[in-house]
């Protein structure tokens, strides 16, 4: 086990909160709301596979601040509907608004999430460090049920910085009074969250669902959220 750790920090998208599966299923319901068959995209999960690639090239932007968070929100959608041959600003710019209210009411957790939470609860201090949009994290963490795990929950508009930039991590530790010696962050992206937290001397376990993870000397990689209970 892990030793004179007081203070855990965890990221939320894809690491506690599904978020693959919850956009789906919101990018789903979307699709049929606004008829998108009827204006040329074959299928949903055609849409999907577009909109995901597209996505991401747009919060790499964001993460740089090269974009700003408004022209994200539409041009994902502005851009993915372009490539089906869809040139309707209007609709994006209306899909994109549903989108960022439908998304976070869905509330799928990965395997063991609540069960890990009540068990770190009663033994360390909880946070959430994220650089999603802060009234959309929110919004997650109470409509998945896990809000009042957190003692606090900073966000990359809070922190005015975005992991894996140092100045958020040391915004976390003067907002909980921690130390990077008694910190580890549990996050999924290897670059942001765990190469992140290191650069700051907190500890740290890379969440890789999909596989077992590279072993490594810096850092604890997990397949599975359950393990958090033999190690903390």
């Amino acid at each position: 086990m892990l030793k004179n750790v007081k203070h855990i920090f965890f990221d939320l998208d894809k690491t506690l909160w599904d978020f693959d599966t919850n956009s789906f299923l919101a990018l789903k319901e979307l699709y049929l709301k606004h008829e998108l068959s009827a204006h040329g995209i074959p299928s949903i999960e055609e849409m999907v596979d577009i909109y995901y690639k597209i996505n991401q090239k747009l919060w790499a932007e964001y993460a740089k601040n090269n974009i700003s968070k408004e022209t994200l929100r539409t041009e994902r959608f502005n851009q993915t509907f372009e490539y089906f041959g869809i040139y309707n600003y209007q609709l994006a710019f209306q899909f994109g608004l549903d989108y960022v209210e439908i998304s976070p009411q869905k509330n799928n957790l990965f395997p063991h999430a609540k069960e890990v939470l009540e068990y770190l609860y009663s033994k360390y201090q909880l946070h959430i460090i994220t650089n999603g949009f802060e009234e959309v994290q929110y919004i997650k963490l109470k409509s998945s049920g896990i809000i009042n795990f957190f003692n606090a929950i900073i966000t990359s508009e809070k922190a005015k910085a975005k992991k894996p930039d140092k100045i958020i991590f040391e915004y976390a530790l003067n907002c909980t009074k921690a130390l990077p010696e008694n910190s580890i962050m549990i996050g999924d992206d290897l670059d942001v969250d765990i190469k992140g937290a290191l650069n700051v001397k907190f500890r740290a376990i890379h969440f890789t669902p999909q596989s077992a993870g590279k072993t490594s000397d810096d850092y604890i990689s997990i397949n599975s959220l359950c393990k958090l209970k033999e190690i903390l």
